[in-house]
């Protein structure tokens, strides 16, 4: 009798320390819930704006100097990966988006991150990015075309494109990826690069975008370089830093329908554009055309720019 009741006492203080202890644990969270904490992050990598980077033939497959120049690629974006996890990021999905878009060894690639590599890739610097992101970074990034002081500055192509206009505000890279990221309701919250992008990224996606500048530019093919770690630190910090305070920021969005102008060159480049449907020729060197989606706006830009011959 006297063990029954012992054995009675300890149970029901067990159950009393399992009561207690389920009141100091979190509730299990209701699935839309757990979705919802979820943070997914997408980075698109160039080149030009990469520490180090400071010439084309750093940029060049076949040259000497790429070889080291990728490796700094990696690199950066590996800064960019432990920032994002670092603030608590569930995915990461790095697309390569310079040149052939095959820079990146994956060996060099932190592992917790998917890549996305090669091209031609229908969104390009922007494959695979989508509603399900919840921010986006670019990392590497370079200014526009006919930027003063901004290292190996252009827009997409360096022998085809001049200016690129969205409902006639002209755009940088930077601009026309953040546009599509927009389409998606994602926002860009980071930009790295020369001093340069980043103050056209402040200009084009406002203040609060956060922006980690690894070099400053002498003209185009010169740079005052921030030490490597100092670089790579600053924009690891900055990218958990943006990510701890998502939601003060807002998608990119452009208007629609849009019209997009395209200024070649030459005019033999303008020429070809002529050859597809409902594009208008506005001068010698300059097309334009209307589209009722973003996306499907942009496509065709890369269309037109992919027909035009060298100059």
């Amino acid at each position: 009798m006297k063990r029954t009741r012992m054995s009675f006492l300890a149970l029901t203080a067990i159950a009393a320390a399992f009561a207690l202890l389920s009141t100091l644990l979190p509730a299990r969270l209701p699935a839309q819930e757990r979705e919802a904490r979820k943070l997914k992050v997408y980075i698109s990598v160039d080149m030009e704006g990469i520490c180090g980077v400071v010439a084309s033939e750093q940029c060049t497959p076949g040259n000497p100097e790429y070889v080291a120049a990728k490796k700094w690629m990696a690199d950066d974006a590996n800064a960019a990966i432990e920032g994002a996890f670092r603030a608590g990021a569930t995915e990461v999905v790095v697309n390569d988006s310079h040149g052939s878009q095959r820079n990146i060894d994956p060996g060099d690639l932190n592992p917790k991150a998917v890549l996305i590599s090669g091209a031609p890739k229908p969104q390009s610097m922007m494959q695979g990015i989508d509603e399900t992101y919840n921010a986006v970074l670019f990392v590497g990034y370079h200014a526009g075309a006919g930027t003063q002081d901004a290292v190996l500055d252009h827009t997409i192509s360096g022998s085809v494109v001049q200016s690129i206009k969205v409902n006639g505000v002209e755009m940088p890279e930077l601009g026309l990826n953040a546009a599509i990221a927009g389409a998606y309701g994602v926002p860009v919250v980071f930009v790295s690069g020369d001093v340069a992008v980043c103050k056209q990224a402040k200009a084009i996606l406002g203040s609060d975008v956060v922006t980690a500048p690894v070099k400053d530019g002498i003209g185009r093919y010169a740079a005052r370089l921030v030490p490597f770690a100092e670089a790579r630190r600053g924009i690891r910090d900055r990218v958990t830093d943006a990510l701890r305070k998502l939601g003060q920021f807002k998608p990119f969005k452009v208007a629609t329908p849009c019209k997009f102008e395209l200024q070649f060159y030459i005019s033999a480049q303008a020429d070809m554009a002529m050859y597809m449907p409902n594009v208008q020729r506005v001068n010698a060197r300059t097309v334009a055309f209307q589209a009722d989606d973003y996306v499907k706006g942009f496509k065709m830009l890369r269309g037109l720019i992919a027909l035009a011959p060298p100059r």
